[in-house]
């Protein structure tokens, strides 16, 4: 096995990232404003840095350019130390052909080139508890949000090479959801809800997802209906762009020890012999869905 143990320092704060170049951010940044006490502290190069009293293991970022492309944040000055941050949480638009109201959570990275961000074949770090304990809060409270699904997404688009893990929160399909100012307040709510308590415990099963489509609906309930975390997640329309190399930077790229991977065998494809292959050669216990 050759995981290598990004261990979970002890963390003391989270920076939620937002874009004036996106809609649905911006709804959330200010319902965080007018309704949750968060303020400009600072400014650097036009990016604004935002606290409240509140929250105070919060910090709110809103930057000029595109989230898809903010490889720089750690370069940031306003974090008082870097071993003190434990995530950054990108408040995000959700874009889709089936204009289904639509809240979404994933992880970040690319298993080949890609016109959205991120370096080719690069794999953000993920933070999986975090990833469980938000679906499962949206899940627990969807009746505040009539109307919209609830689903994980697979690892896609950048940024990918931050050295603290990214998780990806969104609202969507379209502008209608983008300025729906309850959905706002509910994501947010949630959001602080969840890092207003101890988030260092790791799951105690953590998996990497190979197969399935974009929307996978199998991890998703896997998430939902048991003690799993996921951390990177490779459709079966990636799985020909994972090699040996790939594999093992799913699994690192994680702060929790990645033990499992969870297949989804009917959606594994015409690559099903050989990434079973591969995954057979790391050693890790398997867990078909």
């Amino acid at each position: 096995m050759f995981y290598v143990n990004l261990k979970i320092l002890d963390y003391r704060y989270y920076v939620l990232v937002a874009s004036e170049q996106d809609l649905a951010s911006m709804t959330m940044v200010d319902y965080l404003r007018n309704n949750k006490g968060f303020s400009i502290n600072d400014s650097y190069n036009g990016t604004f840095i935002l606290q409240s009293a509140g929250y105070k293991n919060v910090k709110l970022f809103v930057s000029d350019k595109s989230l898809l492309y903010l490889e720089d944040l750690d370069e940031i000055p306003f974090w008082n130390s870097k071993d003190m941050l434990s995530s950054y949480i990108f408040l995000s638009k959700h874009m889709s052909e089936s204009r289904i109201p639509t809240l979404t959570c994933h992880c970040t990275g690319n298993y080949a080139d890609n016109s959205y961000g991120g370096n080719p074949r690069q794999i953000a770090i993920s933070y999986p508890y975090l990833q469980k304990q938000y679906l499962m809060q949206i899940t627990s409270a969807k009746p505040s949000i009539p109307g919209y699904d609830i689903i994980i997404e697979a690892t896609h688009h950048g940024p990918t090479s931050l050295k603290k893990p990214v998780l990806f929160v969104e609202i969507g399909s379209t502008e209608s959801q983008w300025i729906d100012r309850n959905a706002a307040s509910f994501v947010c709510n949630c959001l602080l809800n969840i890092i207003g308590n101890d988030l260092r415990k790791c799951c105690e099963k953590v998996g990497i997802g190979l197969g399935g489509t974009h929307y996978p609906i199998k991890f998703n309930k896997l998430l939902l209906e048991s003690e799993f975390g996921l951390a990177a997640v490779a459709t079966k329309y990636d799985l020909e762009s994972i090699d040996e190399n790939m594999l093992k930077q799913m699994i690192v790229k994680c702060i929790e020890e990645v033990n499992y991977i969870v297949v989804d065998w009917k959606g594994l494809g015409k690559e099903r012999k050989r990434i079973m292959k591969l995954v057979e050669d790391t050693g890790l216990d398997v867990l078909k869905v």
